[in-house]
């Protein structure tokens, strides 16, 4: 009959945790006796654990993250240009710690995205914000929230994730106000936020993409800075349709 009383309690005070735990623990106090300070205990923390999971599970969804990648699944032994000592060490985080940016640069199929998404993934079983972004994609939304002035809202809630992936900074199609949101992105990120960029291209060939010297010199001073470049010289792990998709590691 309490136990009748007791859950619709729990579910008005949203308890959800301790709701799915409560008939098991009951039944083991009836069972052992133990002290009520150890029910309590085991209660509390059930609905930790819960609400830690359901934190998780809000993460992982708000971050967008378009496949199914972690750095354990990432195929090391078939990517010699990858260090995965440095890898590994960057999965600690510390980077993230320290405001720093990563920037993957090297042909398409060789990795650069897994290993973003990987970095990303750990970050957000860390506990910190993220969010995955395809860089035209980003671009195209940021260009939108022009039309109803709401870039500045925009980018101070880009600006708070505390890992923003741009993946494939490419062969983009790019307006001027599209660039100028960009750098503005980047520049109000620098130093406070931690991103992970990858691209096909380096350095010296996003001049001729931005077509803004003066802009670009500014963002490449910055990411130089606070950053850690990983060129990716290595071969394609793409493969063939006839090879029956035992890979499905992206650029």
């Amino acid at each position: 009959m309490m136990n009748e009383k007791l859950h619709p309690l729990l579910a008005q005070l949203r308890l959800k945790g301790i709701a799915g735990a409560l008939d098991r623990e009951l039944q083991r106090a009836e069972k052992e006796a133990p002290p009520v300070s150890e029910v309590i205990h085991r209660l509390l923390i059930e609905e930790q654990a819960y609400r830690q999971n359901q934190s998780l599970l809000y993460r992982l969804k708000g971050a967008k993250i378009p496949w199914d990648w972690t750095l354990k699944s990432f195929p090391f032994d078939k990517q010699p240009g990858v260090n995965k000592a440095q890898i590994q060490q960057l999965s600690g985080l510390a980077f993230v710690e320290r405001k720093e940016n990563i920037v993957f640069i090297g042909n398409p199929g060789t990795g650069k995205s897994g290993l973003a998404i990987g970095l990303l993934r750990q970050a957000l079983l860390s506990g910190y914000r993220g969010r995955f972004y395809n860089a035209q994609d980003l671009l195209d939304e940021l260009y939108a929230s022009l039309a109803d002035r709401s870039s500045p809202k925009l980018i101070q809630r880009l600006c708070r994730y505390d890992l923003l992936v741009i993946d494939e900074i490419g062969y983009l199609t790019l307006k001027p106000e599209q660039i100028n949101a960009f750098f503005k992105l980047m520049g109000q990120r620098y130093g406070k936020k931690s991103s992970i960029l990858t691209t096909n291209l380096d350095f010296p060939e996003w001049y001729d993409l931005f077509q803004r010297k003066t802009l670009v010199d500014a963002l490449l001073d910055r990411l130089k800075h606070h950053c850690i470049t990983i060129r990716i010289n290595g071969p394609s792990l793409r493969v063939s349709s006839n090879d029956k998709g035992k890979s499905n590691t992206k650029s």
